[in-house]
């Protein structure tokens, strides 16, 4: 299966997705198209730049009249973040300025009663709701599925910002993300993504930054508010320069796209790009690595050398529950149908509550995209009020299986490898029993029969 993998040490951003995309192969030709076709009066500007000592694609998006307005101007006249472009001011100047001169510096931008009236007749002017963003996407001519990705990275955006200020989405213009260089930046990574012809996308956890970001209602921890919703259930980590590394166009992508998060995964590798952010950060690349390549069959990595002689590596939900008023029989249940629906693992341990009550902590082990599915089923099926999650890094040993023939029939055996030594063996456990009942024998005597034709090489 083909996949691309998404290396967010340094954040993500629209600018720097698209450079990736460039760096890895995607013609700069198709990106001018599509921003050609969207006809909103952009162009493209590409070009190799150095971070960290490491060549990237800079990707930068210019609209009409621009070419004479400083480009950290226009950047934060359009809202966008602090990590990957220059900052100038506050945010709520922004909107004053736009379509407009800006202010020099040091100059106050209102400093009358009418230029405050200026700065809301632009507001209302410039904002773009979601329905004219999807006639736009829409009317322009690219693929169908890159229409509907583009949309559905727009609707993310939305959904965000009207759950951070208690809205509808209908509701909410977009006065940064509507603007033109981030419907170029959402629009360009739908068609660029479509055109790798990627079967899935796996995002590493996400470097979020740290600090503070000024916006339009105040100075804000980073995360951003919608930046935060847009990352709910993804892992994420503070690290490096103290300002804002992921934004939320560049959440919005990840959100849309990546289908999980893990490690980077075991993959053939075709071609890789790295996708630059403006800043310049001392002892820290302003990166996006993207990389590309085929995975291996299932059966192939089971007997490949260099696959069973390393360990995998992937991130995982874990939830947890304490039950105090649950019958056994009833928590049995609970765990078998977890089990049914796709956990990786169900166990229960014996706790002691308050006041002395006997208690069960169940415990599920569970891939990242399963977690709220399966969270959802404890709700249903137990009798918690709450349920804790929490991301955790899972390393495994390569494993794979083998046939040996017994006295009974045939049985699987289950081998785990570590450095390309067999580190542990059983027989599979269903087999066995099976054989067992079938030819009313103990099911110990199977096992022990198993075991011992795999140690003495006989098999099926």
């Amino acid at each position: 299966m083909r996949i691309a993998y998404l290396d967010c040490f340094s954040g993500i951003s629209g600018d720097m997705f698209l450079g990736a995309l460039v760096d890895a192969g995607v013609s700069s030709k198709l990106l001018e198209d599509t921003v050609a076709a969207l006809d909103i009066g952009a162009r493209l500007e590409i070009k190799r730049v150095v971070r960290g000592g490491i060549s990237a694609a800079k990707v930068d998006v210019y609209g009409d009249g621009e070419e004479d307005l400083p480009r950290e101007v226009f950047w934060e006249q359009q809202n966008r973040d602090h990590a990957h472009e220059p900052s100038y001011e506050h945010h709520d100047k922004a909107v004053w300025w736009r379509g407009s001169a800006p202010p020099r510096t040091g100059q106050s931008p209102v400093t009358t009663q009418h230029q405050e009236q200026d700065q809301e007749h632009h507001r209302h002017e410039h904002a773009r709701g979601l329905n004219e963003i999807r006639k736009i996407i829409e009317k322009a001519a690219i693929g169908s599925t890159a229409k509907k990705t583009a949309i559905e990275i727009f609707e993310a955006l939305g959904e965000a910002e009207a759950e951070v200020h208690n809205t509808s989405v209908e509701r909410v213009h977009f006065h940064e993300v509507g603007a033109v260089d981030a419907m170029v930046d959402i629009v360009c990574a739908a068609v660029g993504a479509e055109s790798l012809a990627v079967e899935e996308w796996v995002c590493s956890p996400l470097n979020v930054g740290g600090g503070t970001v000024k916006c339009a209602h105040g100075t804000l921890p980073v995360p951003g508010p919608a930046t935060l919703k847009l990352l709910r259930d993804a892992p994420v980590y503070s690290s490096g320069p103290q300002v804002e590394l992921v934004t939320p166009t560049g959440a919005a992508i990840v959100k849309t796209l990546s289908s999980r998060f893990a490690p980077f995964p075991a993959m053939k590798i075709e071609k890789a790009g790295y996708g630059a952010g403006t800043r310049d950060f001392p002892e820290h690349p302003n990166l996006l690595r993207l990389t590309i390549g085929e995975t291996l069959p299932a059966d192939a990595a089971s007997t490949s050398p260099s696959t069973s002689a390393s360990t995998s590596n992937d991130m995982i939900t874990v939830l947890e529950a304490n039950l105090d008023d649950l019958s056994p029989q009833v928590l049995a249940y609970a765990m078998e149908r977890l089990l049914a629906e796709g956990a990786l693992d169900v166990f229960s341990v014996p706790v002691q509550m308050k006041k002395s009550r006997p208690g069960a902590l169940l415990t599920v082990l569970a891939k990242m995209e399963d977690a709220n599915r399966l969270t959802k089923l404890i709700f249903a099926e137990t009798t918690t009020l709450g349920v804790r999650r929490r991301a955790e890094q899972r390393q495994t040993l390569s494993r794979r299986w083998e046939t040996v023939d017994t006295t009974w029939g045939p049985v699987r055996i289950k081998i785990a490898s570590m450095n390309g030594s067999v580190s542990n063996y059983a027989p599979e456990y269903e087999d066995c029993r099976a054989l067992a009942e079938a030819h009313r024998v103990p099911l110990k005597e199977v096992i022990q029969e198993a075991v011992q034709a795999y140690a003495s090489g006989t098999r099926g």
